[in-house]
């Protein structure tokens, strides 16, 4: 791990560090569970989605889904891991009404993927590693719905058999901060690569959170696990719940106890669930029913060839492209729409100009009505069409946000706007310096005031942007200005 920047929480008895790793659970990119053919989609009817093998019918045989192995491995080479050439299916034992089996198809002591490592931003801009113990694939249960019927729990068996990669990393955070950047960045990554579409609403991307406490410098403490944490902001509420509850039990003299507990977000508390099983309490043994997966490592090199750029890759290459600042190409880099659509509208413009109308009037707009880039209701064409009268001088940068409103609202490109409208800038010299020279006739004193202070000049500038309802020059105006006053 990188320089460590720990979060110190100050407890009755002095300060602690929370030591933190995740168990995150992204569902595989697949029109097809994992061993079966069943169809995988969010909106079906109860039960719609469910094979006989789903349902764990007597006879029937689980048959591995090539797409989903490829999907793991394409995941593997994105964090920078090992591919295991050779891995195998276990049977995880235990029981849950939702489980027809009365055993999950996981993976145990012979994952699909190895150790990698991924690279997250801070708030502040500073970056630490976290390293990947593993990838494994494994498929989902069902769904238990407690709340349709006062006397029975129904099962909805359309996730039995979903294919599941559970990424594993090591206890390389040291806060709440960081473990939710670390899932944003692994977010990030998954969906470039297509292999998940990290919708946490659907609990298409979930977290287990494993947290504990230690004085700085101790061994790690016992940790607690907080099992399908599907929201950033629900991570840190947890992680900082868990963290305070552990250590007001130490120093109240108790033990914590190894034990996995849920995060209910109306309370804003972490319960106890069950007490936290080991690898032994599940009796995993080979499945039997499925060979070992062996890969050629001719096809894992062919996936790697195919790879897409990754972020921290076009983070880079944007900023040297573009000359963009490290924050404006992180910005842009978090979802690759978002760097696709900038760089469509960069083509042949001043790509830092774009990249401000991007960044800060297109996106919080986005956010403001909801919207993700891709429903944006104005094409990169028209950012770029709007830059493009910027830069010829046709309108203010005032002007250029009024145009800006008119497009978000479907008014025509930016062009057909500014005519439309007569929004085009005043840039007759002829014309502002009437106007100028009227203006300082009938004000001698702030004239004269502008001879002495020069900075003053502004109070004249704002006099002629509102007379011309902010269409004159701004560049043209103040040379005009300075020139007739007599100032530098």
């Amino acid at each position: 791990m990188s320089e460590s920047h720990s979060k110190l929480i100050q407890g009755a008895s002095g300060p602690w560090e929370i030591v933190l790793g995740l168990e995150v659970h992204a569902q595989v990119a697949s029109r097809a569970k994992l061993f079966s053919g069943a169809a995988v989609g969010f909106g079906a009817g109860p039960n719609e989605q469910v094979s006989f093998v789903d349902a764990a019918m007597p006879g029937m045989l689980p048959v591995i889904n090539k797409h989903c192995v490829e999907q793991a491995v394409i995941t593997g080479l994105g964090l920078k891991a090992k591919i295991n050439t050779w891995s195998r299916f276990d049977r995880k034992n235990y029981f849950y009404p939702d489980l027809p089996q009365g055993y999950q198809i996981s993976q145990y002591k012979d994952p699909i993927v190895g150790e990698g490592e991924i690279a997250v931003e801070r708030d502040d801009g500073s970056v630490f590693t976290v390293r990947i113990e593993r990838l494994h694939l494994e498929q989902d249960a069902g769904k238990s719905i407690h709340d349709l019927d006062p006397n029975f729990t129904m099962v909805d068996l359309n996730r039995a058999g979903t294919a599941l990669m559970e990424i594993v990393s090591y206890p390389d955070m040291r806060s709440s901060e960081e473990a939710a950047a670390y899932v944003k960045k692994l977010r990030s990554i998954l969906r470039y690569l297509g292999t998940c579409d990290g919708d946490m609403e659907k609990g298409n991307l979930r977290a287990d959170v494993n947290v504990s406490v230690r004085r700085p410098g101790d061994p790690l403490g016992t940790r607690c696990e907080i099992k399908n944490v599907n929201s950033y902001r629900y991570i840190q509420q947890a992680i900082e719940y868990e963290a305070r509850r552990q250590i007001a039990i130490i120093e109240d003299g108790g033990v914590i106890r190894q034990e996995t507990r849920l995060f209910d977000p109306t309370k804003g508390e972490t319960r106890s669930m069950r007490s936290k099983e080991e690898a032994h309490d599940y009796r995993y043994f080979p499945d039997p029913d499925l060979l070992p997966l062996v890969l050629d490592p001719a096809w894992i090199k062919a996936i790697e060839a195919g790879l897409p750029e990754l972020p921290d890759a076009k983070r880079a290459r944007l900023m040297s492209q573009y000359g963009l600042s490290a924050y404006d190409a992180g910005v842009l880099v978090i979802e690759q729409a978002r760097a696709d659509y900038y760089e469509r509208a960069a083509q042949g413009r001043d790509a830092k100009l774009v990249a401000n109308w991007v960044t800060n009037e297109l996106l919080a707009r986005l956010a403001k009505d909801g919207l993700d880039i891709e429903a944006s209701p104005i094409p990169s064409d028209d950012v770029a069409g709007l830059v493009k009268l910027l830069e010829d001088g046709v309108i203010s940068s005032r002007i250029a946000k009024e145009v800006f409103e008119h497009m978000w609202a479907g008014e025509g490109t930016p062009a057909q706007i500014v005519e439309a409208r007569g929004l085009t800038q005043v840039s007759d010299t002829g014309a502002l310096e009437a106007l100028i020279e009227g203006l300082i006739a009938a004000n001698p004193g702030q004239a004269d005031a502008v001879k002495a202070k020069p900075q003053a000049v502004g109070w004249f500038v704002g006099q002629v942007m509102k007379a011309t309802q902010g269409k004159a020059n701004p560049a043209s105006v103040n040379q005009i200005l300075r020139t007739k006053l007599g100032v530098d």
